[in-house]
């Protein structure tokens, strides 16, 4: 059943250059934050009458969210007042940073900002002052994540540095800050693949292939990659180098041939609670650089070696800032990325617009926590059967019923990418993986205050801590979920092996050991999961473009269903999902990443040309390319567009051929055959948006089951749900409204809105 959530009327609160909406909420409206950092370029405002006070603006980042010290400031005055004009910072002239630049504009990169708080004005002979309040940030952060984890250890300085990973020289502080970036370079070799180049020595040049920018730039393929230090992680930003001279520089303000002022962000996978420092994922994308765009990445992006998406957002607005600085403001980003980078994707769509444009999700995991549910049942479920399964027999189809997956190893295993075999690395504390798990100070018994690696303690500046003993709260909860429910309802299986299994299946403790008792959400664990969006929501998915890449995965943890679970979250906000795109396959597709980068670029390409007054969801509805559409493809058939073929409806169908019968009988779908299998919580009654985290609770009803109970069955059902089932009419708990965006937990957990972009007066 699909709940019927009231939604408010939106916000008409729409800031800045980007067009995008602050979130709905039934309070009373609180001005939300424009998107950081502003994209597209700002165009030069209109100017003032003469003798009206001057417009300061921040154009490479929200005037509240600067960081390292920089900040790239525009002013706009009326022309013969600009020929007078005096900035000061803090009482101090720093009238010398500005000059009318060659695109036109009054521009200058304040630097020497203090810790918190700074007055800029500016006025002229004939004008009045203008005042822009700057709030500048630590370049090691945070900005708006929250009190850092201790126990960080700096990787800066490299004993044996290669071309893929340079020595940065020794931390200058606790924040791992190096002296000043790395600069090396790589050229594209005539055989297709990267190697070094040395500006000292270079290759001949006919040895140097050639790439033409999407802006239609020749040049020669030559890539500049900076590694620096942001936010505590390193980072890599790749881009063409300067066409003449691959060392040479420029300023932000001028218009170089080799960028077209668009950035890729490549986003990595997995999900670990590391407190080293990693190497960020490669940058060498040549489908991205031969275009001209600018390539990063940073550790802190990178989800197997630290699981938080509001430090991720938190250093993509951070390395975002240092681009605008450094090179220039950026027009658009697209995101990429597979499993925990899709995880990363989806969130920052929701809980941070304007951060991405455009995002290219792959193995889509919808979000972080209610895939984590699933782990957690997967658990439940393998220890069930290991367990003797009370005596009962369960057949591999009946636990794959059980589970709404296609057999049962996705949740069992015992393949290391099955959920139940990595289950304790993100609830056992004394677990995790080679990031915390091995750290020589980590959680245990004996060393209570050692580094709990848990997912939700890697987090605990978004949950708070659960009281005195410092852990953090967990939103995993199980108590009312009926496991089995929609097969017992389809007679998959009888009423007995539903019944033991819920009698039997039992919960995990904080410490992520079992208990006969279900788990229950730490009191206001879960109403933070969904109202700071720790739940991916529709209201943020469906205001950016997206193209899916839907690999045919039945067989282990990134199954192609959680794609259809971000298509119902767009529905069940918008009314309908347009700006999501799904491309299915099976194989290798030719030139798949080349197909959909390109239908991103001509998307996001036409949205910033529209000039309508359409809201931005609009824009990009209405600016779709032909080639953006539901598709299907294998090698027999090539790209098919047949909806129905490809099974992409939002309610897609489980159909498939059937091999075996009995105890050997298994799900084997055929080439052409494109069945979408569902998730625990979907097998388990929920509906197919799948983000519930706590259950509201209803009583036992004997006309919720298809089966019927002996009394004695029925007896053991109510001793199981003493407090009830899930209601899954009703919304779950703390899910009645869109989460805020653009939330800051500097003030501590569950996060506050940033309020009203500061404006120069």
């Amino acid at each position: 059943m699909r709940r019927n959530i009231q939604l408010p009327a939106a916000l008409a609160i729409c800031l800045a250059v980007l067009a995008a909406c602050g979130g709905d909420d039934p309070k009373p409206p609180v001005s939300e934050p424009g998107p950081v950092p502003a994209e597209p370029v700002p165009e030069p405002q209109p100017q003032p009458e003469p003798g009206a006070a001057p417009a300061i603006s921040v154009i490479s980042n929200r005037a509240d969210l600067v960081s390292g010290g920089n900040a790239l400031v525009e002013i706009v005055a009326d022309a013969s007042d600009l020929q007078t004009m005096q900035v000061t910072l803090g009482g101090q002239d720093v009238s010398r940073a500005f000059a009318l630049r060659e695109n036109g504009r009054f521009m200058g990169l304040v630097q020497g900002l203090a810790l918190g708080k700074n007055t800029l004005v500016a006025r002229s002979a004939k004008s009045r002052a203008a005042t822009l309040e700057i709030t500048n940030h630590p370049l090691g952060g945070p900005v708006f994540s929250g009190p850092q984890l201790p126990f960080w250890e700096c990787a800066t300085k490299v004993a044996a540095p290669s071309a893929a990973n340079p020595d940065l020289g020794d931390a200058l502080d606790a924040q791992c800050n190096i002296a000043a970036p790395v600069v090396r370079y790589q050229y594209r070799t005539l055989a297709g693949g990267f190697a070094a180049y040395d500006p000292a020595s270079p290759p001949a040049r006919e040895q140097i292939a050639m790439t033409t920018t999407d802006a239609g730039s020749a040049v020669p393929y030559i890539v500049r990659i900076e590694r620096g230090v942001i936010n505590r992680g390193k980072y890599d930003i790749a881009m063409l180098a300067s066409p003449g001279d691959a060392t040479a520089r420029w300023q932000p303000w001028q218009e170089v041939g080799n960028w077209n002022r668009k950035l890729y962000w490549k986003f990595g996978s997995g999900c670990e609670f590391g407190r080293t420092q990693s190497n960020p994922g490669s940058v060498l994308d040549d489908v991205a650089l031969s275009r001209g765009f600018m390539v990063a990445s940073s550790e802190m992006t990178n989800y197997g070696s630290h699981c938080n998406d509001v430090t991720s957002a938190e250093t993509v607005m951070m390395v975002k800032e240092h681009i605008a600085e450094t090179y220039g403001p950026i027009r658009y980003t697209i995101g990429e990325g597979n499993s925990g980078g899709a995880h990363q994707q989806h969130l920052h769509a929701s809980n941070y617009p304007g951060l991405l444009q455009g995002i290219l999700p792959s193995n889509g995991w919808q979000d972080t926590w209610t895939t984590g549910r699933e782990f957690a049942d997967c658990g439940l479920l393998k220890r069930f059967y290991d367990g003797g399964s009370a005596g009962l027999s369960y057949t591999v189809m009946n636990r794959a019923n059980i589970a709404g997956h296609r057999w049962n190893q996705v949740c069992e295993g015992p393949a290391s990418v099955n959920m139940a075999s990595r289950t304790a690395f993100y609830i056992d504390p004394a677990v995790g993986g080679g990031g915390c798990g091995t750290h020589p100070n980590r959680w245990s018994l004996a060393n209570p205050a050692g580094l709990r690696c848990t997912l939700q303690d890697f987090n605990i500046a978004v949950f708070g801590p659960r009281g005195a003993s410092g852990y953090a709260k967990t939103p995993l909860d199980n108590v009312g979920i009926q496991y089995g429910l929609a097969a017992l309802n389809k007679g998959e299986i009888d009423a007995e092996q539903f019944v033991s299994l819920n009698e039997k299946i039992g919960g995990y403790d904080i410490n992520g050991q079992w208990q006969a008792a279900r788990m229950r959400a730490d009191d206001g664990a879960a109403e933070i999961a969904h109202a700071s969006g720790r739940v991916a929501h529709g209201k943020g998915l469906g205001e950016v473009a997206i193209i899916a890449g839907v690999n045919w995965q039945i067989l282990e943890e990134h199954y192609d269903f959680r794609n259809y679970v971000i298509r119902n979250r767009i529905l069940e906000h918008h009314g309908n999902h347009d700006n999501q795109v799904l491309w299915r396959y099976k194989g290798t597709p030719p030139e798949f990443a080349d197909r959909r980068f390109g239908a991103m670029n001509d998307w996001l390409a036409a949205v910033e040309a529209d000039t309508s007054a359409k809201s931005l969801r609009e824009k990009i509805v209405a600016n779709k390319p032909a080639i953006a559409v539901d598709s299907c493809w294998n090698s027999t058939s090539g790209w098919i567009t047949d909806a129905a073929r490809c099974n992409t409806a939002a309610n897609p169908h489980t159909r498939s051929s059937v091999t075996g019968a009995g105890a050997t009988a298994l799900y084997e779908p055929t080439a052409d055959e494109w069945p979408v299998w569902r998730d625990t919580r979907v097998a388990a009654g929920e509906d197919l948006t799948s983000d519930i985290m706590q259950c509201q609770l209803k009583p036992l009803a004997a006309s919720d089951y298809a089966a019927s109970f002996s009394p004695a069955q029925w007896s053991r059902l109510n001793a199981v749900f003493a407090d009830g089932v899930c209601d899954y009419a009703k919304p779950g708990r703390g899910q009645n409204a869109p989460p805020r965006q653009w939330l800051s937990y500097a003030d501590g957990p569950g996060g506050r809105p940033l309020g009203a972009m500061p404006v120069s007066h």
